[in-house]
């Protein structure tokens, strides 16, 4: 059971200088396999088309069109049954992590991939195909991901296509602590409930696996509250805050970054009024992020980015966020990408 003590003390500036050193926006990674297991580490959310590609060019040098289909990368139906992106070596940690502990979900769960691993029977099939196939919705494919066992792929602009193989050699707690694990590095400091949210799993799942950690754990005061570090971060908690930030960086819909939920999006955003633009109702904007604060929204329609900034940028800002808008690696374009300021 996790005992709080005093806590450590961190400012918003090493909370975010932290976050942006962890989530490798304040420097690209060489391009490589390792890399790109590193931008994964909490998983690229790719429910937005090629929204992971775009999270890939952020933190890693050198991205083409079909970095999301590098052969270490994976889809699969990942945490709140968004598609995200992973290593696919981490596969089973971003589905058995979220296998419930209640009976009776976990039963719904299994027996969805036995009768879809009986019908593909090794085959490949769209999953609106396979779902109707079974006689269910084909929505309701993606209960049975965290099983570890249901695979697919998404381009995008078809229907996904799933797939069955065979279950992972780990155990479902050992994947739920190294999520949360994984959780705490990229959006540390943060608590149970957050993991709760952020994962798609129970609360009561979520305080376990904190508890699994008790020893890898260390309290922390932040601005929004009480919360956790992991104990090997502390460190680098200490020296963040003082150091230079990336120029710009367009994070695209459902970002890392700013992949959060109640008070923790006051920390990234303390503007109410700003937090409202950023985390509409609807699809969410992409994220502006200039000099380490997130500085506007942005949209794009076909060959044309729209930035949409919350102050006035300075020309040398203003140089970065088009040379960043220029290279995006968007496919299927014709010419160059247009900025549009608004």
């Amino acid at each position: 059971m996790l005992r709080k003590s005093a806590g450590r003390e961190l400012s918003r500036a090493q909370i975010l200088g932290f976050r942006r050193r962890a989530g490798l926006l304040d420097e690209r990674l060489p391009a490589s396999a390792k890399s790109l297991r590193l931008a994964a580490w909490a998983g690229l959310q790719d429910s937005m088309p090629r929204a992971a590609l775009l999270s890939i060019h952020a933190r890693v040098k050198g991205c083409n069109s079909d970095h999301w289909e590098h052969p270490s990368l994976a889809q699969l139906w990942g945490p709140r049954f968004n598609v995200y992106v992973v290593a696919e070596k981490d596969l089973p940690v971003f589905s058995l992590a979220r296998l419930p502990d209640d009976a009776r979900r976990r039963a719904r769960a299994q027996d969805i991939a036995f009768r879809l691993h009986s019908f593909l029977d090794g085959r490949r099939m769209p999953c609106n195909q396979a779902g109707r196939a079974l006689g269910v919705h084909p929505n309701s494919l993606r209960y049975a991901a965290p099983t570890g066992t249901v695979f697919l792929r998404w381009d995008g602009a078809h229907d996904a296509v799933v797939w069955c193989g065979p279950p992972p050699n780990l155990e479902p707690r050992e994947a739920c602590l190294e999520l949360a694990r994984r959780y705490l590095h990229v959006f540390g400091p943060s608590t149970a409930e957050s993991f709760a949210r952020w994962a798609g799993i129970g609360n009561s799942e979520a305080k376990t696996a904190f508890g699994g950690l008790a020893g890898e754990l260390i309290p922390a005061h932040m601005p929004a509250g009480d919360a956790w570090i992991l104990a090997d971060d502390e460190a680098a908690f200490q020296q963040s805050g003082s150091q230079p930030a990336v120029p710009a960086r367009l994070l695209p819909s459902g970002d890392a970054y700013y992949l959060l939920w109640g008070t923790d999006r006051e920390i990234l955003v303390p503007d109410a009024k700003r937090r409202a633009e950023l985390w509409t109702t609807r699809v969410w904007p992409g994220a502006l992020l200039v000099n380490g604060e997130i500085a506007g929204v942005w949209r794009r329609s076909a060959a044309e980015v729209s930035v949409d900034t919350w102050r006035r940028l300075s020309p040398a800002e203003w140089e970065a966020v088009e040379a960043e808008a220029a290279a995006l690696p968007l496919p299927g374009l014709n010419g160059r990408i247009a900025i549009r300021r608004s």
